[in-house]
């Protein structure tokens, strides 16, 4: 047992290892192009047959060689592969495109291997979740997956509202890019934040298409492949969406999130594909960022379990429901039979001038104001968000005091508010330019007055948008979803502001393609919320008597 298994055992608190792991380096498994990819597989020192996993990934054989060596102790062969041009696989890394064929070949492989004994299962988060994805429907009838903090599709995951996720591609550039030169270096700025604030620091810099060399130094080909042609272009993102591969028949799917992972809601759309394809898949969803260190301890544990109770026979340690989430506010985990566990009375919270908000309808008043410049951009704050520190729940009032952001707060509580599900805004908006974006946020404010955030949602307002009367815009923006628990005299607050940047690639004003812009222009907006335009918020409530008493 290496220091690195032995310290994922003790803080995944798993069961105690039924043996010694073989480590089988250098293996080279052929692709059908000839491109061959480097494989290590771990093997029990067990007689007999095991079942076999699956973990293909882009961040280097070293950094999963514990993960994997930690499920070969406890009885299964490991297959763990670099994806093409990453590590010393051959080729060149081109993201999301060859993860179909390579897979595929990659399980061709495995099937001729004699100590392969039809029993398979794969598993991984973030982008070794899309690997498994890609070969959903071509796994071995005994098979299972555990799909964490990951989706079927990308399309939506790099242009969320119709923005581009800068932040969370030129962070991952540098990961990718730096675990293949330099992995101890590149640790160390993860945890230090080095890689967020050079992605910072490149990002105020025009134009984008040359992000790429400020953060690693040289043009990255598929950087500047997205760049000419990922934006607004179907068929480049067809042949990579995997959701139709989704269904009745997708093996055996155990999923794992947190809701501060910008990956959430489509997570759970595919969770919600195999419910309406007839299966009844286990769902756990913690306080969590996408990086979060307790997420990846305890999917450890979980697919464990599942992979013993799927590919043997063992269901002694699946919970008696299969959803398991945890409400913030509340500070407990609950489980149901499926998510959301109930049918949410969708409550209207009304935007009034003296920024409040309120149950009552708006009444007649002037539209609040504010003024986004791009050249100071209202900055990201916490969320869900792609970053190695900073994610999450977090306090904001610094955010709130800006001039470029506005903020409605509702009267302390009169009772406790359950809230699970998408929270929804509706606001009617102006600009003086045809291209904005809206950002908007909600907050839990407790009675000392701190503002933690707990969903938040995007758009961008394109001038390719059909005109409307009066240029004012009736946009209908999606919060991502959230489980929390407002207490009993603790405020709601919405924040309004055009921009969370570099999670969100700032909006330019101009229209320029998003790689090309290098002016910036400021937009005057105006907020409307009177009786013939109420901006609003809806909250999907549910009631108290579904998280039980306390105990």
């Amino acid at each position: 047992m290496s220091i690195a298994s032995r310290f994922l055992a003790q803080v995944g608190g798993l069961p105690k290892r039924l043996c010694r792991a073989e480590r089988h380096k250098g293996i080279r498994i052929p692709m059908r192009d000839g491109v061959t990819l480097a494989t290590t597989l771990y093997t029990p020192r067990l007689p007999g047959k095991h079942p076999t996993l699956l973990i293909r990934e882009p961040y280097g054989l070293r950094g999963f060689g514990a993960v994997a060596g930690v499920y070969a102790e406890r009885g299964y062969n490991v297959v763990l592969q670099a994806c093409r041009g990453t590590d010393s696989s051959d080729g060149d890394f081109d993201p999301l495109r060859h993860e179909r064929d390579d897979g595929l070949a990659t399980l061709d492989w495995i099937k001729a291997q004699p100590w392969f004994d039809g029993r398979l299962g794969t598993t991984g988060p973030s982008y070794l979740g899309y690997t498994q994805w890609a070969i959903a429907d071509a796994l071995p009838p005994h098979s299972a997956m555990a799909v964490k903090v990951s989706s079927a599709e990308f399309r939506s995951v790099v242009f969320p509202g119709g923005g581009f996720a800068l932040g969370l591609w030129l962070s991952w550039l540098q990961t990718i890019y730096g675990l293949k030169g330099n992995a101890f270096l590149t640790a160390r700025r993860m945890v230090t934040g080095g890689i967020d604030r050079l992605t910072l620091t490149a990002t105020m810099k025009l134009p984008l298409r040359d992000a790429d060399k400020r953060v690693v130094g040289r043009e990255v080909p598929f950087w500047r492949h997205w760049m000419e042609h990922a934006v607004g272009n179907d068929d480049f993102w067809e042949a990579l969406d995997h959701t139709h591969r989704l269904g009745a028949r997708t093996p055996p799917v155990a999923f794992m999130s947190g809701w501060y992972d910008f990956m959430l809601d489509q997570l759970l759309r595919d969770y919600r594909t195999l419910v309406d394809a007839g299966q009844n898949p286990p769902l756990v969803i913690g306080p969590w960022s996408h990086i979060s260190p307790e997420l990846n301890t305890a999917s450890i544990g979980e697919t464990l379990k599942w992979m013993n109770a799927q590919l043997r026979g063992d269901r002694s340690g699946l919970a008696a429901k299969p959803v398991r989430i945890h409400v913030s506010g509340d500070g407990r985990w609950h489980d149901f039979d499926t998510f959301p566990p109930g049918t949410a009375d969708q409550q209207i919270w009304y935007l009034h001038p003296e920024k409040l908000l309120s149950l009552r309808p708006g009444r007649t008043s002037p539209p609040d104001t504010y003024t986004y410049d791009p050249v100071d951009p209202t900055p990201a704050v916490g969320g869900a968000y792609f970053a190695f520190t900073g994610a999450g729940a977090t306090d904001n009032r610094r955010l709130e005091a800006r001039k470029d952001v506005l903020v409605y707060s509702s009267e302390p509580l009169f009772g406790d508010t359950l809230v699970i599900g998408n929270t929804r805004a509706t606001l009617y908006l102006r600009s003086t330019l045809p291209d904005t974006d809206i950002f908007v946020r909600l907050c839990d404010v407790d009675e000392q007055g701190l503002s933690t955030n707990i969903t938040d949602g995007y758009l961008r307002k394109s001038a390719a948008d059909p005109a409307v009367p009066d240029n004012v815009w009736k946009l209908t923006i999606r919060f991502h979803a959230t489980a929390h628990l407002f207490k009993r005299h603790h405020r709601l607050r919405l924040v309004v502001a055009s921009g969370a940047h570099p999670r969100f690639a700032r909006n330019p004003g101009t229209g320029e393609p998003i790689g090309d812009a290098t002016r910036l222009d400021a937009a005057d907006i105006e907020l409307f919320h009177d009786p013939q335009r109420p901006s609003a918020i809806t909250l999907p409530v549910l009631e108290m008597a579904l998280l039980g008493p306390v105990i």
